[in-house]
């Protein structure tokens, strides 16, 4: 069971890892790096403003001590020429005290100073650091937005391709098949034309049926045409002559080539 739930978690896991991939986008990834820099660098500028303002407060108390020492000398010299030497005493301890605190304050301050010394070169450096990510990021992110956009033009004459694939091999049958259709179409009207196949229709016949079909139509219609002739009264012979010792009658009166004759006549 411990190896099944290992080989599920794997499996998981490298799905989860894909689908993230297909969704991680690295322009808005190194944004967000960016932007946690630029957290960081204000973080360590506050950090020498309050330094600085810890130096400050510091450099303040140290030169009222100062002005406070300053006033309990002139109070003790006081004293003495007041013939007190008990209050000059007391002068000069608290002075000593004072001393003290101020000692205690230099030392603070050059803590402070060195500290805020050491901030201030850190938040350069950064500074420098952060304006040289910006500087790869948008660089990063113009390659990548070129690239993105390369492979996306890639990709559409890709699909393109196969596109006009599919349509060529369609074309490709279409013409196969047209050529398969009229060499059945030819073979047909050979096997038609040389007789090996009936045509029901009758009008698929061969070159030498059809010619001695027509000699023999125009054998028939001259047989029948000669009969026709003889059959008339004093019919035309086999060459449209009239037969011997016969003569044309003429017309009848009142016919249309007897009223020309008439009108001839009498024009003349």
């Amino acid at each position: 069971m411990a190896g099944l739930f290992q080989r599920m978690k794997a499996i998981f896991s490298a799905k989860a890892d894909k689908a993230l991939d297909k969704l991680e986008d690295p322009r808005e990834t190194l944004d967000y790096s960016y932007s946690k820099q630029l957290e960081l660098l204000q973080q360590v500028r506050r950090g020498v403003a309050e330094v600085a303002t810890s130096r400050k407060r510091v450099e303040l108390q140290a030169n009222q001590l100062n002005t406070q020492l300053d006033k309990l000398t002139v109070s003790a010299k006081r004293a003495l020429e007041a013939g007190r030497e008990d209050l000059a005493r007391e002068a000069l301890t608290r002075k000593s005290g004072l001393q003290q605190q101020l000692a205690e304050l230099q030392t603070q301050h050059s803590a402070l100073q060195a500290e805020e010394e050491r901030l201030v070169r850190a938040s350069q450096q950064l500074q420098a650091r952060v304006d040289a990510f910006r500087t790869r990021k948008e660089t990063i992110k113009a390659t990548y937005t070129a690239a993105e956009a390369q492979t996306k033009i890639s990709d559409a004459f890709s699909g393109l391709g196969q596109e006009l694939g599919d349509v060529g091999h369609a074309i490709q049958r279409a013409e196969d098949k047209t050529a398969q259709l009229q060499a059945r179409a030819a073979a047909v009207d050979e096997l038609l034309a040389s007789g090996a196949l009936d045509d029901p229709s009758g009008l698929g016949q061969d070159d030498i049926t059809r010619e001695l079909d027509a000699l023999a139509s125009t054998a028939q219609v001259d047989s029948e045409l000669a009969a026709l002739k003889a059959s008339l009264p004093g019919g035309a012979g086999p060459q449209g002559e009239l037969p011997a010792g016969s003569f044309e009658q003429p017309p009848a009166p009142g016919t249309p080539s007897q009223q020309i004759t008439e009108s001839g006549e009498n024009l003349r």
